[in-house]
């Protein structure tokens, strides 16, 4: 049977205990496990770096969410980015990169995987020729893409970077954290491999840090088992546990955050201490009719620019009350940040660099009008 988004949220790798019925699954808080003889192990679980049930549970349920084929929970987002391109690619090879993406995926790029011998080029991935340009025939074998972007919200047309990704033997992966799997779902498109930090909108209570991939071919899942293994960044069971309780909740949560988010544009764009809105809900969006294709909303996820400059975004940051200031993104609070000191300051100086008036909001499921008030003040008292 084939059952909708939200059942599998809370059924999938779900089942009730089956030694005490217990609804929800236990943690198993364990390092090892006992085996009957030498060398057969109970249900194949012998050390939980290896397998653990709680962290199996996770794993099944979010490669159900993207039909996927296997998942694969980590530490954080860059454990699995890390093990994702020490298991994809050699010394030598390249990857095209975003020119707007998180500052800690173009820290990985820049910082550690060019001195293991990963080459890189920038490339703008709402522009399919501009990714095009940055290929390079024969070494590429990733095209790396966000969308929507952090933090300036752009749109990537997966279907047709799929395809001239797939045309010179390069995997399509889409870090679809901004989106969640209930949004948009990449495989669905062409992708080959999805990325998530599940800190953010899978998890959705900022009380957990992990990541995740999820894949939609067998043989890359395998390879993905065995350095998730030998690497060792794995997801321990409490913070598997965690993620499943958030994840149950994740298709509510979103569409509060959209009701709450779209609420907020339509309140930013009409105040003249606001430059320009990102959101891809807007029709003006470059990226907007590709976005009403690929995803079922627009997420909960604002940018914006100030009139009068970075001492006013800063300003706005500083003043706000309910909107919490600090880093990361996707809880049920509403968060505010400035990108160009704050989650983005690795980029700094770099072709990601962005803007230095920029305001970046994760929109919370809060009453709307509290935030509306909250913004007034913010956006009013600054200079």
């Amino acid at each position: 049977m084939s059952y909708g988004f939200e059942t599998l949220a809370i059924h999938a790798g779900q089942d009730p205990d089956p030694r005490t019925g217990a609804v929800v699954p236990p943690i198993h808080q364990t390092s090892t496990y006992a085996q009957d003889a030498v060398g057969s192990p109970r249900l194949g679980y012998e050390y939980s770096r290896t397998q653990n049930p709680t962290r199996d549970a996770l794993q099944e349920c979010l490669a159900a969410l993207e039909d996927g084929r296997r998942a694969f929970a980590f530490a954080s987002g860059l454990a699995a980015e890390d093990t994702l391109l020490r298991t994809a690619c050699r010394p030598g090879d390249h990857v095209v990169i975003p020119d707007d993406a998180y500052g800690g995926t173009y820290r990985l790029f820049a910082r550690v995987a060019e001195r293991w011998g990963l080459e890189w080029t920038v490339a703008r991935v709402s522009d399919v020729d501009s990714v095009r340009a940055a290929i390079r025939p024969g070494t590429t074998k990733m095209v790396w893409v966000e969308t929507p972007t952090n933090p300036l919200l752009g749109i990537a047309d997966l279907a047709a970077l799929a395809v001239l990704a797939h045309g010179h033997d390069a995997l399509l992966v889409v870090d679809n954290t901004f989106a969640s799997p209930y949004l948009q779902q990449p495989l669905h498109f062409g992708a080959d491999v999805v990325v998530h930090s599940t800190t953010k909108y899978v998890g959705g209570h900022s009380d957990v840090v992990g990541g995740a991939l999820v894949v939609a071919d067998a043989a890359l899942g395998a390879e993905l088992a065995f350095h998730q293994n030998a690497m060792g960044a794995v997801n321990g069971p409490f913070d598997a546990w965690l993620t499943l309780r958030g994840v149950k909740t994740l298709a509510v949560r979103m569409d509060r955050h959209c009701d709450n988010a779209e609420r907020v544009v339509e309140y930013l764009t009409r105040h003249q201490a606001v430059a320009q809105v990102y959101y891809p809900g807007l029709a003006e969006h470059p990226g907007h009719d590709v976005a009403v294709k690929q995803m079922r909303r627009f997420g909960g996820m604002v940018s914006f620019r100030a009139a009068g400059g970075e001492p006013h975004a800063i300003e706005i940051c500083n003043r706000a009350k309910l909107f919490v200031l600090g880093e990361s993104l996707g809880g049920v609070e509403s968060l505010i940040e400035h990108p160009g000191r704050m989650t983005h300051a690795s980029v700094a100086g770099s072709p990601l660099e962005v803007p230095a008036d920029l305001v970046r909001l994760s929109v919370g499921i809060e009453t709307v009008d509290d935030l509306l008030a909250d913004l007034a003040q913010a956006l009013g008292g600054a200079a």
